[in-house]
């Protein structure tokens, strides 16, 4: 058996080729008859690997890493924040919806930009639109008002949707912040 190296390694995908029915899951090799690959009722059993740097683009395909990035402020009871979400590939991204989340429950009655709805009295949920490779959406902008006149309140960031594959680099799409009644910008 020749070595493959780590790069290889982790591109290669297997796939269990079993061809004929009646054949059971795990009959393969040496089980399923020798290495004619051949079962006891005449059957044939192969097994293909696909793998290898050709196949490579192919396990990124879908995949892109959304990063949330802004920064928070808090003073009278209002709450500024200002969010610009980022692509860093490899894929595009035909949409995604980050969603707000505070410790404090917001005033009723609030409207928001375009894109943006209520989850609930704590969370606004935004689309973000599409987001091209390298690319940027807009900066989005709200300016809420909390209910009473909290001190502190934390903010979660996250991204809640997203159109395609996996995210590569979840960390930089969720931010907790910590934000005090200063109106002081408490970046993320």
């Amino acid at each position: 058996m020749r070595a493959i190296s780590e790069g290889v390694l982790g591109a290669v995908l297997a796939a269990l080729v079993v061809l004929g029915t009646g054949t059971a899951a795990g009959a393969v090799g040496e089980a399923a008859g020798g290495p004619g690959g051949r079962t006891p009722g005449g059957r044939t059993v192969g097994v293909a690997a696909v793998g290898g740097e050709a196949d490579k683009g192919e396990a990124d395909k879908g995949q892109a890493d959304l990063a949330h990035h802004g920064h928070v402020s808090l003073w009278g009871g209002r709450v500024g924040v200002w969010l610009v979400t980022e692509n860093h590939g490899p894929s595009d991204v035909a949409d995604a919806t980050v969603r707000l989340a505070f410790s404090v429950p917001m005033a009723g009655g609030q409207v928001l930009p375009p894109g943006c709805l209520w989850s609930g009295a704590r969370v606004v949920s935004c689309r973000t639109g599409a987001l091209p490779d390298g690319g940027a959406a807009g900066e989005l902008a709200l300016d809420l008002r909390a209910a009473g006149l909290p001190q502190e309140l934390t903010v979660e960031v996250s991204t809640a949707w997203r159109a395609g594959g996996p995210d590569g680099n979840p960390v930089n799409d969720r931010h907790r912040v910590l934000v005090l009644a200063t109106g002081d910008p408490y970046v993320f």
